[in-house]
């Protein structure tokens, strides 16, 4: 079952990263699928935020992965954009999905192939034609825990 939610403006985006945080726990896999500029940076903010990590978030796009181990738990920010011909491998992914965080991949297509059966796709559409910050979020879960979570986080919203 899939969720839907729109926002209207760039602070409800990083509100509704936020308050997600608040069901996450270690190993958690959240994907952002978006085109660029759709907002999937600015919810990782609000996901920091409500991890507690205070530090400057930004788009791991040329390190690839950013760690912030100082709130909750720790955040593996992880952007597969320049994965689109394979590397992943040598990423030690299954470490970080396996580990004692939580896991932020953006552009997720390219590592379908590496990822666990369980998580929280969530996809963002821009709505140029309503504004210049609307935006769709889709939630797509994978699993009994994150159809629960989803199922909390927009019935708060929407």
């Amino acid at each position: 079952m899939d969720f839907k939610i729109e926002v209207t403006d760039a602070a409800q985006t990083y509100d509704l990263g936020m308050k997600l945080a608040t069901y996450l726990e270690p190993k958690d896999l959240i994907l952002l699928d978006g085109d660029l500029g759709a907002g999937k940076t600015t919810f990782t903010k609000g996901l920091a935020k409500g991890l507690g990590i205070d530090r400057n978030i930004k788009s791991p796009t040329f390190t690839i992965i950013r760690e912030y181990q100082d709130g909750r738990i720790p955040l593996y920010h992880m952007d597969a954009y320049r994965l689109e011909d394979g590397g992943a491998d040598e990423l030690g992914l299954d470490e970080y999905f396996n580990g004692d965080g939580l896991n932020v991949v953006e552009w997720s297509q390219f590592i379908d192939e590496d990822l666990p059966k369980n998580y929280l796709r969530i996809v963002f559409t821009r709505q140029d034609d309503k504004g210049d910050d609307f935006r769709q979020l889709e939630f797509k879960p994978q699993g009994e825990r994150f159809t629960e979570i989803a199922k909390q986080v927009v019935t708060q919203n929407g």
